[in-house]
């Protein structure tokens, strides 16, 4: 997919309740260039809050209809809030072709059809920028996590460290582990390079590694506040086909160490 020439980028949002379907989408909105994904999440009472509390920093959210809530209940969702001053612009994201004409007479924005291919996506994403104010769309992005029933946002250099464990992902910061929906690959095309991959399980935030060293035979950082006992952070393996990598990463922009 080619990127935007553009600076301009909208802050999207996925609903979607399956997970190779959200990661799959996700990764085809954050190639294209045009958007930055501050959220997915697979619940209707989780998408109900986050686009409740969190709408000024949302400009578009793509929704599936069904849900595993109950049917249509993505199109419910999009029902109770669509028209709201505080709503952000929806897409339906979907495999019925049924509900398009409903869809529209909501003021959906586009009904995009599964299976999602990239010239679609972009396509979409091109006619929202061309109706979306130059200002709405340059909000700097923030991620947005779960702690229980309740959404986390963080901003990016409030994190030490993304990891991914099994099917979930978690992300680590001085206010504690909240859970995400967004697969690791997805938030490192999201953040760029102040996030670091160090570990196919670990994401770190390079202007927080205060400590590179060796554990036996397994090289570690520690990402966090302060050094010592009472440093608050988290060691974090490096995968030992990165470990030269990072480490002449971290010399180059560092000074007071005799190398030769």
């Amino acid at each position: 997919m080619k990127n935007a020439t553009s600076t301009r980028r909208l802050r999207a949002f996925v609903v979607e309740d399956e997970l190779p379907t959200r990661n799959y989408l996700v990764e085809l909105l954050q190639a294209s260039g045009h958007a930055d994904v501050v959220g997915a999440v697979a619940g209707l009472e989780e998408a109900r809050q986050a686009l409740s509390v969190a709408s000024r920093e949302i400009d578009v959210a793509f929704v599936d209809v069904q849900l595993v809530h109950g049917d249509q209940a993505g199109l419910m969702l999009v029902r109770s809030l669509a028209g709201a001053p505080s709503a952000p612009t929806f897409v339906l994201a979907t495999a019925f072709k049924e509900h398009a004409v409903e869809a529209f007479n909501l003021g959906v924005a586009d009904y995009l059809l599964k299976p999602f291919t990239e010239e679609r996506v972009e396509q979409c994403l091109e006619r929202l920028l061309a109706r979306c104010p130059a200002s709405d769309a340059a909000r700097p992005l923030r991620i947005v996590a779960r702690r229980g029933k309740s959404l986390v946002f963080l901003e990016p250099d409030e994190v030490w460290a993304f990891e991914a464990s099994e099917r979930m992902a978690s992300v680590h910061s001085p206010h504690g582990v909240f859970d995400l929906d967004l697969s690791l690959s997805a938030i490192e095309i999201s953040l760029g390079r102040a996030f670091t991959r160090v570990h196919r399980n670990w994401l770190v935030n390079s202007a927080f590694i205060k400590e590179l060293g060796r554990e036996g035979n397994e090289t570690r950082v520690f990402v966090g506040s302060g050094l010592g006992p009472d440093g608050r952070g988290v060691r974090v393996p490096v995968a030992r086909e990165r470990a030269p990598s990072l480490r002449e990463m971290l010399l180059a922009t560092a000074t007071g160490l005799r190398r030769g």
